[in-house]
């Protein structure tokens, strides 16, 4: 497969924004600089790179969103899990961010200079054809989604990433208003948090989790509830919203094509 350097950059962009991320700091529920190793994160995040290049360079030369390319990126992918596996010594510390990413990341290959609305709509289109080599294994995610009927990352995917456009928003909002950037970035994911079924919450705590997470967030947003305290009350129940940490780096991805 030939990656070109128009592949590279947007392979990099993808990791700068997952790296924006991870280095956002506080993030409530979620690792980050008061306590996490930063540079093992980053060193995870580094090795999605040439993964995410290949996605870049598979739906460059497809030229369309359709089932083949949707087949290619499922084994690209898996393929890249395993790199990020090797790299972290299987801590999986960016476990899930490969599977939106990499979708638009491919959408930002077929429309170069797109806008948000495109390009998450051209993932959408993607996600939509079943992948028939993919393993037919169950994992906590698929399990959760069928038991209280989540949409998942799938259901995310295919929807065309309704939280990244909302997290997009939520940036140019706080940017307009006058908020510095990290809050403008903070107020992004808990935008996310708010309505976002998030699998993993569901798996680790149940409905209760979920909603206790969702609410929270939208009192911080409100202005209703001190930030430290919902931290502090995520991290003593073990809620930890991975989930809208994804989609929030899949948003300053697209947000740093802009």
């Amino acid at each position: 497969m030939v990656v070109t350097r128009e592949d590279e950059v947007l392979a990099r962009a993808a990791v700068e924004g997952l790296l924006a991320g991870v280095e956002l700091t506080p993030k409530p529920g979620l690792p980050d600089a008061r306590e996490a190793d930063l540079s093992g994160l980053r060193w995870s995040a580094r090795a999605l790179e040439p993964g995410l290049a290949a996605m870049a360079a598979a739906a460059r030369r497809t030229g369309e969103p359709g089932k083949g390319l949707r087949v290619e990126l499922g084994a690209v992918g898996r393929s890249t899990e395993r790199a990020m596996a090797r790299a972290d010594g299987g801590a999986g510390l960016h476990h899930g961010a490969v599977w939106p990413l990499g979708l638009l990341v491919a959408g930002a290959a077929l429309a170069p200079g797109g806008t948000v609305e495109e390009i998450t709509g051209l993932a959408g289109r993607i996600a939509a054809h079943p992948d028939g080599r993919a393993p037919r294994v169950a994992t906590p995610g698929s399990s959760v989604s069928v038991r209280y009927g989540a949409a998942g990352a799938k259901g995310e995917a295919r929807a065309g990433f309704p939280h990244v456009r909302r997290a997009s928003a939520a940036l140019r909002t706080a940017r307009a208003a006058g908020s510095r950037e990290p809050e403008a970035r903070l107020n992004a994911l808990l935008t996310i948090m708010t309505t976002l079924q998030d699998t993993g919450l569901l798996h680790t705590a149940g409905p209760h989790g979920l909603r206790e997470a969702q609410d929270g967030a939208r009192e911080v947003l409100a202005g209703d509830l001190p930030l430290d305290a919902f931290d502090r009350r995520l991290r003593e129940r073990a809620l930890h919203p991975r989930g809208s940490g994804h989609l929030l780096a899949a948003a300053l991805f697209l947000d740093g094509l802009r």
